[in-house]
């Protein structure tokens, strides 16, 4: 699986277009959204050049443009070939303060949103900086709907830490090799089973799973052994269990943390000798099946209270891979709810809708214990409940979370930043200013800068 992720973090300039013929206008907005590299054009033919020769993510644009600033028919002609040219890209058309008409026809045609003028612009800015994540999340979209192809394509993420899982899943796919997937509920540990058999050279035998805490335990024991007829009542015929049936491939056993002790010791046999009995039966018989098992519960934890053998968890856990729960996977939750929402609407017969401002920020602030099955379950619902083509905070059943805008300027999200980092890497070097420097990759006079901006007093000499 591939390892590449969207770049959204602030040191990364994108390009923002700004379509508005009024120069003193332009300036203010150049100024006020310097995070971007903007570039403008004053009418239709030079937004156009800058559309093909930057290829921004973002546009913002007046509808009222010359020949005829008066007049929205050239602002809505070159909205709809922007949409043409680059469908993905996300327009923000800004309108006179008492024309919802416009505003409202623009976004019917294909507008990302619309602001009237004259606008705040640091709530112009949360928009643009929103459409920019939303261009960056249906690109990743893309890019995953490529690898549909993968076995892993069923497993949607952008977080560095599960990208390398994946690639650690590639890795094990052909090493003969029992492995021990760890996690909460709903985080993705049979996706990942799954793709390790498909990946592997087992991958034309069955994938067999079974949840140890699914069965009760008077009939786990045939159902992962097999019975022989008459072994017990009711049994009239011979039966393979699963172990038996996934000979050649791979048998996943989900819960293992809850298999009860009896079986623990027979399984274990089984992974020593890889023979097993039927119930009701003598005769021996050999399985060539590779193990994958997977539990939520701490193991380890497990054998100190005495419910899991130690020497059965060395067997199934010679390589263990922690899967991290959702609130752990940054950019994750909102990544899977857009993705969720396009195919539950397709599935329903649909129109996609939107997530607004309050929901995206519910999801990103709620904890998900359920893990991605709970986002699921509540975009699933959402889909079907919500009324008209946008999903809110309250169709989620979530609350959203008041914002401080304060937190989300990005002046003071990149001055935090570097101050933390300036801090750990002084506190590494023990005040060495020559090698911090270089660390940080910037001069020794620029960490001087850094240092009296940010208060903080060099202690010790380079």
């Amino acid at each position: 699986m591939s390892s590449e992720t969207v770049n959204s973090t602030p040191d990364k300039r994108r390009t923002l277009l700004i379509v508005e013929d009024d120069p003193a206008l332009q300036k203010q907005m150049r100024w006020a959204f310097d995070a971007c590299d903007a570039v403008v054009a004053d009418d239709r033919e030079s937004a156009i050049t800058q559309l093909r020769k930057h290829e921004p993510a973002v546009v913002t644009m007046d509808l009222g443009l010359p020949p005829a600033p008066d007049d929205v028919s050239e602002g809505f002609r070159l909205l709809r070939e922007i949409l043409a040219l680059a469908p993905d890209t996300k327009v923000i058309v800004l309108t006179g303060q008492h024309d919802r008409e416009n505003a409202v026809k623009a976004v019917g045609l294909g507008a990302y949103d619309f602001f009237a003028k004259p606008f705040e612009p640091e709530l112009l800015n949360l928009t643009i900086d929103r459409a920019f994540r939303m261009h960056d999340l249906q690109k990743e979209n893309a890019r995953l709907a490529a690898l549909e192809g993968s076995p892993l394509s069923g497993l949607l993420t952008r977080d560095p830490g599960m990208l390398k899982i994946c690639r650690t899943i590639e890795k094990l796919a052909s090493a003969s090799v029992t492995v021990a997937l760890l996690g909460e509920s709903g985080t993705g540990k049979e996706i990942l089973a799954r793709g390790l058999h498909a990946l592997s050279p087992r991958a034309r035998e069955r994938f067999v799973a079974i949840n140890c805490a699914a069965i009760p335990d008077a009939l786990l024991e045939s159902e992962l052994f097999g019975y022989e007829k008459g072994a017990f009542t009711g049994a009239v015929k011979q039966t393979l269990g699963k172990i038996e049936t996934a000979h050649g491939g791979t048998l996943f056993l989900d819960e293992i943390g809850d298999l009860p002790m009896a079986l623990q010791a027979k399984l274990l046999r089984f992974l020593q000798e890889r023979r097993i009995e039927r119930v009701g039966g003598r005769e021996e018989i050999p399985v060539d099946v590779r193990i994958v098992c997977a539990t939520h519960r701490d193991l380890k934890a497990q054998i100190q209270a005495g419910n899991f053998r130690e020497d059965l968890y060395y067997r199934l856990a010679e390589i263990v891979i922690e899967i991290p729960p959702l609130r752990d996977r940054e950019g994750d939750a909102t990544l899977l709810a857009h993705a969720f929402a396009q195919r539950f609407a397709r599935d329903n017969g649909r129109r996609t809708p939107m997530l607004a401002d309050d929901a995206l920020s519910a999801i990103e602030a709620h904890a998900w214990p359920g893990n991605v099955r709970e986002l699921e379950n509540c975009m699933k619902r959402a889909v079907i409940m919500a009324d008209g083509d946008c999903i809110t905070a309250a169709d989620l059943g979530l609350e959203a979370p008041d914002e401080d805008l304060e937190h989300l300027n990005l002046r003071a999200v990149r001055d935090q930043a570097e101050r933390n980092a300036v801090l750990k890497v002084i506190a590494r070097t023990n005040g060495n200013i020559a090698r911090a420097a270089e660390i940080l990759g910037i001069s020794r006079p620029s960490l001087y800068d850094l240092l009296g901006r940010f208060g903080l007093k060099k202690e010790n000499g380079s």
